[in-house]
C-alpha cells in the first residue's frame, strides 16, 4: 500500500520540500540523458536511497506488481511499432534472430529498450519512496513555506493523503468481486483476469467522487481558501540534511549532463561504435 510510513531514517527526516525539489531534479536528470553508464548509477543509488530509509519493498510489492506489468507491455508496443529505432540511433545493426515478417531481433533494439527500461526503473523507486516516506500534512506546509499557494499545497496534501484510501478501496472492491464468483487469480487466463478486473473500475470510481464530494463539502463549511494565508501545525524549518540532498542532487545533474554532452551521439551512449 502506497501510504506514508513513520520510521526513522535519513530520508525521514528531510522536509517534504527537500524531496520534491529532489524528486524534480531526479526526474529530468534521468529525462535528459540516455548513457547507460548514467542511469545504471542512478538505478543503484535508487535502491540504496531505499535501504537507508528502511522502506521494505515488500510493502509496496503490489504496486510493484503493476510496474512491471506496465514496462512489460510498454516494451512490446516499442517493439511493435519501432522495431528498428535502436538501429537509427546507434547507426548499426547486428541481427539476432528473426520473428515474423520484418521483425527482427537486433542488438541495437535490445540496448536501447534495455536503455528506457533503465529509465523507468531509476525514476519509478525514487517516486515510490517519496510517496511512502513523505508526511502528507508537512509536505503541504513545506510546499507553502517555498511560495507555492497554501490552497494548491493542500490539493497536493489531500492527493496524497487519500491514495491509500483509494488502493484499500479497490482492494475491498476486488474481495467482494471475487466472493460474488469474479475470479481473478492466476487460475484464470490473463486476459480473462483483466477482464474481470475491469469490473472493479467502476464502484471505485463512484466511491471516490462521493469522497471527494465529502470533503469538498467539509473544507467549504470550514470557510477554506477565504484568507491569503494560513498556519501550518506541521509545518518544518529546512536543516542541514536538506541542504546536502538538494546540492547532491544538483551535482548528480551537473555531472550527467557533462557526461551526456561529452557523448560523440550527445544523449545516447554508444558502444556499437
Amino acid at each position: 500500500m502506497l501510504e506514508y510510513t513513520d520510521l526513522k531514517s535519513p530520508i525521514h527526516k528531510l522536509t517534504g520540500a527537500t524531496k520534491l525539489i529532489a524528486l524534480i531534479i531526479w526526474a529530468i536528470t534521468a529525462m535528459v540523458t540516455y548513457d547507460t553508464r548514467v542511469l545504471i548509477l542512478m538505478f543503484i543509488l535508487s535502491i540504496v536511497f531505499f535501504k537507508i530509509s528502511k522502506v521494505k519493498f515488500k510493502d509496496i510489492s503490489f504496486v510493484l506488481y503493476f510496474i512491471l506489468i506496465f514496462l512489460l507491455i510498454n516494451n512490446i508496443a516499442i517493439f511493435i511499432f519501432s522495431p528498428y529505432e535502436g538501429v537509427e540511433i546507434y547507426k548499426s545493426r547486428t541481427d539476432l534472430f528473426h520473428l515474423v515478417g520484418n521483425y527482427n531481433v537486433t542488438l541495437e533494439q535490445v540496448f536501447y529498450q534495455f536503455n528506457v527500461t533503465l529509465k523507468y526503473f531509476s525514476i519509478i523507486p525514487m517516486a515510490l519512496l517519496f510517496m511512502v516516506a513523505t508526511n502528507p500534512s508537512e509536505f503541504a506546509a513545506s510546499l507553502n513555506r517555498i511560495g507555492v499557494s497554501y490552497k494548491i499545497a493542500y490539493s497536493v496534501s489531500i492527493a496524497l493523503r487519500y491514495i491509500p484510501d483509494v488502493q484499500r478501496d479497490y482492494m475491498e472492491i476486488s474481495f467482494a468481486q471475487q466472493a460474488r464468483g469474479v475470479d481473478m487469480s492466476k487460475k484464470e487466463k490473463l486476459i480473462k483476469r483483466v477482464k474481470n478486473m475491469s469490473t472493479i473500475l467502476m464502484p471505485l470510481i463512484f466511491s471516490s467522487l462521493e469522497r471527494i464530494e465529502t470533503v469538498s463539502c467539509a473544507m467549504e463549511l470550514r470557510a477554506f481558501g477565504n484568507k491569503k494565508k494560513r498556519t501550518w501545525y506541521s509545518g518544518r524549518k529546512f536543516e542541514n540534511g536538506d541542504y546536502i540532498a538538494i546540492a547532491f542532487m544538483i551535482i548528480l545533474f551537473i555531472v550527467s549532463l557533462v557526461i551526456t554532452l561529452n557523448n560523440p551521439d550527445k544523449r545516447f551512449y554508444n558502444p556499437f561504435i
